[in-house]
């Protein structure tokens, strides 16, 4: 569960973060001032907010692919910011009507589809309420329990791939969506010869899914889960492995869909 906590500079976002991550189990925080030291980057121009909120989504996403929760406290002041990061739970802090920084009010956008909107003083006893309220709510995947596994490079996600989806989800009512750690194309002719044609990097495919499947009514972290894996080009087993392997006939149409032919589309459109 990938929580964004928003809102102008001295809205209370890191009050709220301290007390919500300790409310929720296996949750890890990370602040935006920590990750900006860590970085030494105090740029503030848009390029500047682009790579701080790149920053806060790779550390966010590199808990949720471990299983754990997360909270990350930063401005996010745009729309496009905030979809680009791709919470499950966006949270508000409408606690003030302009911060101390002129440049942060002219460009911050409020966010009314935010999940929680905090417009007024909250007790630490509700916020340990709303950390509840949120696990039970959002946080029903059970690793414990029958579990299908999907594999691939996903470059990128089609429609194919969430047929597919569809009939793993069926079996058990969740999917462990695998994706597979390639070299995109700038690097692969560098380590893995032969592997040239991957020109999307984890992130994106991870965004490609996360659309794809919630479209569909799916959410990440109740019905399935996206985990990066290495490379793997083989599975090898031996007797009485204690799981099957399913082939599914989706069906003319879906198995002619292809994502070579879609990345030469892209490239030839001009959007890849």
């Amino acid at each position: 569960m990938k929580i964004l906590i928003m809102g102008l500079p001295g809205s209370g976002k890191t009050w709220f973060a301290k007390r919500l991550s300790a409310a929720i189990d296996d949750c890890a925080w990370y602040n935006a001032d920590e990750i900006r030291t860590s970085a030494n980057d105090w740029d503030f121009s848009p390029d500047g907010r682009e790579r701080q909120s790149a920053r806060m989504r790779n550390a966010a996403d590199f808990e949720d692919d471990q299983g754990r929760n997360v909270i990350c406290d930063f401005v996010c002041p745009t729309q496009n910011l905030r979809q680009g990061f791709g919470p499950d739970i966006t949270i508000w802090m409408n606690t003030i009507e302009e911060g101390r920084f002129e440049d942060t009010n002219k460009m911050f956008e409020p966010a009314p589809d935010a999940d929680y909107i905090i417009d007024s003083h909250w007790s630490e006893e509700g916020v340990k309420a709303l950390g509840k309220t949120l696990v039970e709510r959002y946080s029903d995947f059970d690793p414990l329990m029958p579990t299908v596994q999907m594999l691939g490079r996903w470059q990128p996600w089609h429609d194919g791939h969430t047929e597919l989806f569809r009939r793993a989800w069926s079996i058990t009512g969740q999917v462990a969506i695998m994706v597979r750690l390639v070299p995109t194309d700038t690097e692969a002719n560098e380590r893995v010869p032969g592997q040239n044609d991957n020109p999307f990097d984890e992130a994106t495919v991870r965004r490609n899914i996360i659309e794809a499947l919630s479209n569909q009514g799916f959410t990440i972290n109740r019905e399935y889960v996206i985990m990066i894996v290495p490379n793997i080009v083989d599975i090898s087993y031996g007797r009485g492995v204690g799981y099957t392997f399913t082939e599914h006939d989706l069906g003319e149409d879906i198995h002619n869909i292809s994502a070579t032919k879609i990345r030469k589309r892209m490239r030839d459109e001009g959007t890849l």
